[in-house]
Protein backbone atom coordinates (compact mmCIF):
# COMPACT_ATOMS: atom_id res chain seq x y z
CA UNK A 1 0.00 0.00 0.00
CA UNK A 2 1.22 3.70 -0.88
CA UNK A 3 1.63 6.08 1.84
CA UNK A 4 -1.39 8.42 1.39
CA UNK A 5 0.38 11.88 1.40
CA UNK A 6 -2.37 13.32 -1.08
CA UNK A 7 -2.56 16.75 -0.56
CA UNK A 8 -6.26 18.27 0.39
CA UNK A 9 -8.80 18.79 -1.35
CA UNK A 10 -8.61 15.72 -3.02
CA UNK A 11 -9.36 16.44 -6.49
CA UNK A 12 -11.77 13.82 -7.89
CA UNK A 13 -12.29 12.96 -11.28
CA UNK A 14 -15.68 13.01 -12.23
CA UNK A 15 -16.82 10.26 -14.07
CA UNK A 16 -12.84 10.03 -15.15
CA UNK A 17 -11.51 13.43 -17.22
CA UNK A 18 -14.87 14.05 -19.12
CA UNK A 19 -13.86 17.49 -20.00
CA UNK A 20 -11.52 15.36 -22.86
CA UNK A 21 -13.07 12.24 -23.11
CA UNK A 22 -16.64 10.95 -22.98
CA UNK A 23 -17.26 9.68 -19.29
CA UNK A 24 -17.09 6.80 -17.57
CA UNK A 25 -14.37 5.30 -20.28
CA UNK A 26 -11.41 3.33 -19.98
CA UNK A 27 -9.32 6.12 -21.68
CA UNK A 28 -11.24 8.83 -19.54
CA UNK A 29 -10.22 7.38 -16.29
CA UNK A 30 -6.76 6.69 -17.04
CA UNK A 31 -6.44 10.46 -18.40
CA UNK A 32 -7.63 11.54 -15.07
CA UNK A 33 -4.87 10.18 -13.13
CA UNK A 34 -2.44 10.76 -16.00
CA UNK A 35 -3.62 14.68 -15.20
CA UNK A 36 -3.31 14.53 -11.55
CA UNK A 37 -6.31 13.46 -10.17
CA UNK A 38 -6.41 11.33 -6.64
CA UNK A 39 -9.10 9.78 -6.69
CA UNK A 40 -11.63 8.91 -9.68
CA UNK A 41 -15.61 8.68 -9.51
CA UNK A 42 -17.81 6.02 -10.90
CA UNK A 43 -21.41 5.86 -11.21
CA UNK A 44 -22.76 2.50 -10.71
CA UNK A 45 -26.05 0.76 -12.48
CA UNK A 46 -26.70 -2.85 -12.85
CA UNK A 47 -27.36 -4.90 -15.82
CA UNK A 48 -29.94 -7.47 -15.95
CA UNK A 49 -27.49 -10.23 -15.29
CA UNK A 50 -26.11 -8.53 -12.34
CA UNK A 51 -23.03 -7.20 -13.53
CA UNK A 52 -22.10 -3.75 -11.99
CA UNK A 53 -21.05 -1.14 -14.86
CA UNK A 54 -20.52 2.19 -15.32
CA UNK A 55 -22.79 5.08 -16.64
CA UNK A 56 -24.14 7.98 -15.88
CA UNK A 57 -27.69 6.80 -15.72
CA UNK A 58 -29.14 3.22 -15.78
CA UNK A 59 -31.38 5.11 -19.08
CA UNK A 60 -28.36 5.04 -21.82
CA UNK A 61 -29.98 6.32 -24.80
CA UNK A 62 -27.91 9.76 -24.27
CA UNK A 63 -24.15 8.17 -23.36
CA UNK A 64 -24.41 5.37 -25.63
CA UNK A 65 -25.02 4.37 -28.96
CA UNK A 66 -28.04 1.92 -28.03
CA UNK A 67 -30.66 4.48 -30.03
CA UNK A 68 -28.64 3.12 -33.47
CA UNK A 69 -28.56 -0.64 -32.66
CA UNK A 70 -31.15 -1.98 -34.76
CA UNK A 71 -30.51 -5.35 -32.62
CA UNK A 72 -31.51 -3.07 -29.82
CA UNK A 73 -34.94 -1.36 -30.94
CA UNK A 74 -37.26 -3.63 -28.79
CA UNK A 75 -35.80 -2.88 -25.97
CA UNK A 76 -36.74 0.65 -26.08
CA UNK A 77 -39.29 1.42 -23.48
CA UNK A 78 -40.75 3.86 -20.65
CA UNK A 79 -40.16 3.46 -17.24
CA UNK A 80 -40.25 5.09 -13.84
CA UNK A 81 -37.21 5.96 -12.34
CA UNK A 82 -37.72 7.31 -8.49
CA UNK A 83 -41.35 8.74 -9.81
CA UNK A 84 -40.40 10.21 -12.67
CA UNK A 85 -41.13 8.59 -16.15
CA UNK A 86 -38.52 8.04 -18.77
CA UNK A 87 -38.55 6.35 -22.00
CA UNK A 88 -35.07 4.99 -23.27
CA UNK A 89 -32.96 1.98 -22.70
CA UNK A 90 -31.79 0.78 -19.85
CA UNK A 91 -29.27 -1.11 -18.16
CA UNK A 92 -30.88 -3.87 -16.43
CA UNK A 93 -32.65 -4.90 -19.82
CA UNK A 94 -29.37 -5.75 -21.28
CA UNK A 95 -27.08 -8.62 -20.03
CA UNK A 96 -23.27 -7.18 -19.61
CA UNK A 97 -22.09 -9.48 -23.34
CA UNK A 98 -24.89 -6.97 -25.27
CA UNK A 99 -23.62 -3.95 -23.19
CA UNK A 100 -20.26 -4.59 -24.03
CA UNK A 101 -21.06 -4.84 -27.58
CA UNK A 102 -22.01 -1.04 -27.32
CA UNK A 103 -20.04 2.28 -27.57
CA UNK A 104 -19.33 5.22 -25.69
CA UNK A 105 -20.78 9.20 -26.77
CA UNK A 106 -19.91 12.57 -25.06
CA UNK A 107 -23.32 13.48 -22.94
CA UNK A 108 -22.39 17.13 -22.98
CA UNK A 109 -21.54 17.29 -26.69
CA UNK A 110 -22.95 20.47 -27.65
CA UNK A 111 -20.50 22.08 -25.25
CA UNK A 112 -17.72 19.58 -25.64
CA UNK A 113 -17.05 19.20 -29.03
CA UNK A 114 -13.59 17.70 -28.16
CA UNK A 115 -14.49 15.05 -25.93
CA UNK A 116 -17.73 14.26 -28.74
CA UNK A 117 -15.00 13.44 -31.22
CA UNK A 118 -14.07 10.10 -29.39
CA UNK A 119 -17.57 9.20 -29.74
CA UNK A 120 -17.87 5.66 -31.03
CA UNK A 121 -14.16 4.68 -30.27
CA UNK A 122 -14.43 3.51 -26.43
CA UNK A 123 -16.28 0.62 -25.10
CA UNK A 124 -18.49 0.77 -22.12
CA UNK A 125 -16.55 -1.10 -18.57
CA UNK A 126 -17.47 -2.74 -15.75
CA UNK A 127 -16.85 -1.91 -12.14
CA UNK A 128 -14.26 -4.76 -12.37
CA UNK A 129 -12.23 -3.07 -15.09
CA UNK A 130 -12.07 0.04 -12.56
CA UNK A 131 -10.31 -1.65 -10.03
CA UNK A 132 -7.60 -2.76 -12.28
CA UNK A 133 -7.24 0.82 -13.35
CA UNK A 134 -6.83 2.09 -10.01
CA UNK A 135 -4.29 -0.39 -8.92
CA UNK A 136 -2.25 0.24 -12.43
CA UNK A 137 -2.19 3.38 -11.84
CA UNK A 138 -0.99 3.82 -8.52
CA UNK A 139 1.91 1.56 -8.90
CA UNK A 140 2.58 3.78 -12.04
CA UNK A 141 2.81 7.09 -10.07
CA UNK A 142 3.43 5.50 -6.98
CA UNK A 143 0.91 7.61 -4.62
CA UNK A 144 -2.42 6.11 -3.44
CA UNK A 145 -5.15 6.32 -5.58
CA UNK A 146 -9.39 6.44 -4.49
CA UNK A 147 -12.49 5.12 -5.51
CA UNK A 148 -15.24 7.13 -4.74
CA UNK A 149 -18.15 5.06 -5.91
CA UNK A 150 -21.77 6.70 -6.97
CA UNK A 151 -24.70 4.46 -6.15
CA UNK A 152 -27.11 5.21 -8.46
CA UNK A 153 -30.90 4.57 -7.83
CA UNK A 154 -30.42 1.59 -5.27
CA UNK A 155 -34.15 1.26 -4.17
CA UNK A 156 -35.21 0.68 -7.90
CA UNK A 157 -32.27 -1.87 -8.19
CA UNK A 158 -33.52 -3.25 -5.40
CA UNK A 159 -37.15 -3.71 -6.40
CA UNK A 160 -35.72 -5.72 -9.47
CA UNK A 161 -33.74 -7.95 -7.23
CA UNK A 162 -30.74 -6.49 -8.13
CA UNK A 163 -29.62 -5.10 -4.63
CA UNK A 164 -26.55 -2.67 -5.23
CA UNK A 165 -24.72 -3.04 -2.11
CA UNK A 166 -24.86 -7.15 -2.40
CA UNK A 167 -23.26 -6.88 -5.75
CA UNK A 168 -20.90 -4.24 -4.74
CA UNK A 169 -19.42 -5.89 -1.67
CA UNK A 170 -19.10 -9.26 -4.03
CA UNK A 171 -16.70 -7.01 -6.48
CA UNK A 172 -14.62 -5.44 -3.56
CA UNK A 173 -13.37 -8.96 -2.46
CA UNK A 174 -13.15 -10.33 -5.97
CA UNK A 175 -10.99 -7.40 -6.65
CA UNK A 176 -8.64 -8.12 -3.58
CA UNK A 177 -9.73 -4.66 -1.92
CA UNK A 178 -11.26 -5.98 0.94
CA UNK A 179 -14.15 -4.48 3.20
CA UNK A 180 -12.30 -1.72 5.31
CA UNK A 181 -9.87 -0.40 2.54
CA UNK A 182 -8.85 3.04 2.79
CA UNK A 183 -8.66 4.00 -0.82
CA UNK A 184 -12.60 3.75 -1.10
CA UNK A 185 -15.14 6.03 -0.33
CA UNK A 186 -18.96 5.93 -1.09
CA UNK A 187 -21.46 7.68 -1.65
CA UNK A 188 -25.19 7.80 -2.71
CA UNK A 189 -28.11 10.02 -2.55
CA UNK A 190 -30.08 7.54 -0.58
CA UNK A 191 -29.15 7.05 3.16
CA UNK A 192 -30.42 3.46 3.15
CA UNK A 193 -28.10 2.18 0.99
CA UNK A 194 -25.35 3.62 3.08
CA UNK A 195 -26.18 2.41 6.11
CA UNK A 196 -26.39 -1.42 4.25
CA UNK A 197 -22.86 -0.80 2.96
CA UNK A 198 -21.70 -0.30 6.91
CA UNK A 199 -24.14 -3.23 8.14
CA UNK A 200 -22.55 -5.46 5.59
CA UNK A 201 -19.06 -4.67 7.07
CA UNK A 202 -17.78 -2.16 4.09
CA UNK A 203 -15.95 0.22 6.19
CA UNK A 204 -14.45 2.44 3.60
CA UNK A 205 -16.10 6.05 4.09
CA UNK A 206 -19.31 6.85 3.56
CA UNK A 207 -20.93 10.45 2.07
CA UNK A 208 -24.55 11.34 1.81
CA UNK A 209 -25.25 13.05 -1.43
CA UNK A 210 -27.55 16.33 -1.16
CA UNK A 211 -29.66 17.08 -3.88
CA UNK A 212 -30.05 20.35 -4.37
CA UNK A 213 -34.51 20.15 -3.56
CA UNK A 214 -36.61 17.37 -3.04
CA UNK A 215 -36.30 14.49 -0.91
CA UNK A 216 -34.46 10.79 -0.76
CA UNK A 217 -36.37 8.34 -2.96
CA UNK A 218 -35.55 5.60 -0.81
CA UNK A 219 -36.98 7.85 2.34
CA UNK A 220 -40.04 8.80 0.31
CA UNK A 221 -41.27 5.38 -0.52
CA UNK A 222 -41.12 4.57 3.38
CA UNK A 223 -42.85 7.88 4.37
CA UNK A 224 -44.18 9.32 1.81
CA UNK A 225 -45.24 12.95 2.13
CA UNK A 226 -43.58 12.99 5.55
CA UNK A 227 -39.63 12.24 4.30
CA UNK A 228 -37.01 14.53 5.36
CA UNK A 229 -36.32 16.83 2.69
CA UNK A 230 -32.63 17.55 1.62
CA UNK A 231 -32.50 21.03 2.36
CA UNK A 232 -33.32 19.82 6.67
CA UNK A 233 -29.96 17.78 6.02
CA UNK A 234 -27.35 20.61 5.80
CA UNK A 235 -28.74 22.78 9.07
CA UNK A 236 -26.81 22.75 11.78
CA UNK A 237 -29.54 19.94 13.48
CA UNK A 238 -29.41 18.06 10.44
CA UNK A 239 -25.89 17.72 10.05
CA UNK A 240 -25.53 16.55 14.13
CA UNK A 241 -27.93 13.71 13.21
CA UNK A 242 -25.64 12.49 10.03
CA UNK A 243 -22.38 12.33 12.52
CA UNK A 244 -21.98 8.97 13.48
CA UNK A 245 -24.26 7.73 11.45
CA UNK A 246 -21.58 8.79 7.82
CA UNK A 247 -18.40 10.20 7.35
CA UNK A 248 -19.64 13.25 4.94
CA UNK A 249 -22.24 15.33 3.07
CA UNK A 250 -21.33 16.10 -0.49
CA UNK A 251 -23.42 19.16 -2.12
CA UNK A 252 -23.54 20.82 -5.27
CA UNK A 253 -21.54 24.03 -5.89
CA UNK A 254 -24.85 26.12 -5.71
CA UNK A 255 -24.77 25.71 -2.29
CA UNK A 256 -21.53 27.03 -1.78
CA UNK A 257 -21.32 29.61 -4.78
CA UNK A 258 -24.88 30.08 -6.51
CA UNK A 259 -27.14 32.56 -6.00
CA UNK A 260 -29.90 30.58 -4.20
CA UNK A 261 -27.73 30.38 -1.45
CA UNK A 262 -27.90 34.27 -0.64
CA UNK A 263 -31.75 34.27 -1.46
CA UNK A 264 -32.39 31.77 1.66
CA UNK A 265 -29.06 33.09 3.86
CA UNK A 266 -31.51 35.31 6.32
CA UNK A 267 -34.43 32.77 6.26
CA UNK A 268 -35.52 31.43 9.92
CA UNK A 269 -34.04 27.77 9.88
CA UNK A 270 -32.79 28.11 6.41
CA UNK A 271 -30.33 25.87 5.03
CA UNK A 272 -27.01 26.29 5.21
CA UNK A 273 -24.72 27.79 2.59
CA UNK A 274 -21.27 28.55 1.60
CA UNK A 275 -18.00 28.66 4.17
CA UNK A 276 -21.06 28.65 6.73
CA UNK A 277 -22.13 25.23 5.78
CA UNK A 278 -18.61 23.81 5.42
CA UNK A 279 -17.55 24.47 9.13
CA UNK A 280 -20.58 23.75 10.30
CA UNK A 281 -20.20 20.09 8.55
CA UNK A 282 -16.53 19.87 10.26
CA UNK A 283 -18.12 20.95 13.27
CA UNK A 284 -20.35 18.17 13.30
CA UNK A 285 -16.86 15.87 12.32
CA UNK A 286 -18.52 15.45 8.85
CA UNK A 287 -16.33 15.78 5.93
CA UNK A 288 -17.77 17.88 2.84
CA UNK A 289 -17.55 16.91 -0.97
CA UNK A 290 -18.55 18.89 -3.81
CA UNK A 291 -19.62 18.73 -7.27
CA UNK A 292 -18.96 19.75 -9.88
CA UNK A 293 -16.17 21.87 -10.59
CA UNK A 294 -16.91 22.67 -14.57
CA UNK A 295 -14.77 25.66 -16.36
CA UNK A 296 -17.78 26.18 -19.12
CA UNK A 297 -19.93 29.27 -18.79
CA UNK A 298 -23.15 27.36 -18.80
CA UNK A 299 -22.09 25.61 -15.37
CA UNK A 300 -20.66 28.40 -13.32
CA UNK A 301 -22.22 30.60 -11.17
CA UNK A 302 -23.44 33.85 -12.97
CA UNK A 303 -20.75 36.14 -11.39
CA UNK A 304 -17.84 34.02 -12.71
CA UNK A 305 -19.28 33.81 -16.06
CA UNK A 306 -17.60 35.85 -19.10
CA UNK A 307 -19.32 36.88 -22.18
CA UNK A 308 -22.58 35.23 -23.53
CA UNK A 309 -21.10 31.72 -25.14
CA UNK A 310 -22.20 28.86 -23.26
CA UNK A 311 -19.45 26.43 -24.09
CA UNK A 312 -16.65 28.92 -23.42
CA UNK A 313 -14.67 29.17 -20.59
CA UNK A 314 -15.36 31.57 -17.86
CA UNK A 315 -13.32 32.61 -14.77
CA UNK A 316 -13.34 28.91 -13.40
CA UNK A 317 -9.92 29.48 -11.69
CA UNK A 318 -11.21 32.51 -9.56
CA UNK A 319 -14.68 29.78 -8.89
CA UNK A 320 -12.50 27.03 -8.06
CA UNK A 321 -10.36 29.03 -6.21
CA UNK A 322 -13.20 30.07 -4.27
CA UNK A 323 -14.81 27.26 -3.50
CA UNK A 324 -11.35 25.24 -2.54
CA UNK A 325 -10.68 28.04 -0.14
CA UNK A 326 -13.68 27.21 2.09
CA UNK A 327 -12.05 24.24 3.43
CA UNK A 328 -14.14 21.51 1.45
CA UNK A 329 -12.13 17.72 1.42
CA UNK A 330 -12.90 16.88 -2.14
CA UNK A 331 -13.56 18.60 -5.03
CA UNK A 332 -15.30 16.81 -8.14
CA UNK A 333 -14.04 18.01 -11.41
CA UNK A 334 -14.44 17.29 -15.02
CA UNK A 335 -11.13 18.32 -16.08
CA UNK A 336 -8.59 17.14 -13.27
CA UNK A 337 -5.83 19.22 -14.42
CA UNK A 338 -7.84 22.20 -13.58
CA UNK A 339 -8.40 21.26 -10.60
CA UNK A 340 -5.11 20.40 -9.82
CA UNK A 341 -3.58 23.48 -10.87
CA UNK A 342 -5.98 25.64 -8.60
CA UNK A 343 -5.23 23.79 -5.41
CA UNK A 344 -1.10 24.26 -6.08
CA UNK A 345 -1.90 27.99 -6.27
CA UNK A 346 -3.63 28.57 -3.40
CA UNK A 347 -1.00 26.07 -1.60
CA UNK A 348 1.76 28.19 -2.93
CA UNK A 349 0.13 31.71 -1.98
CA UNK A 350 -0.48 30.77 1.45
Amino acid sequence: MQHDDAPRPLVIGHRGAPGYRPEHTRSAYELAFALGADAVEPDIVATRDGVLVLRHENEISGTTDVADRPEFAGRRTTREIDGTALTGWFTEDFTWAELATLRARERLAALRRSSASFDGRFPLIRLRELFEIIDIAADQQRRMLRMVAEFKHAAHFDALGLPLDELFRAELEAAGWGRGDERLIMEAFEPTLLERLGARGIRGKRVLLIEGSGAPWDLVLEQGRAAPRYDSFVTEAGLLGLAGRFDGVSVGTARLVGETRRQRADAAGAPLSGAELVDAAHAADLEIYTWTLRPENRFLSGRFRRGTVRAAFGDWAGEFAEIIGMGVDGVFVDHPDLGVDVRTMLSEAR
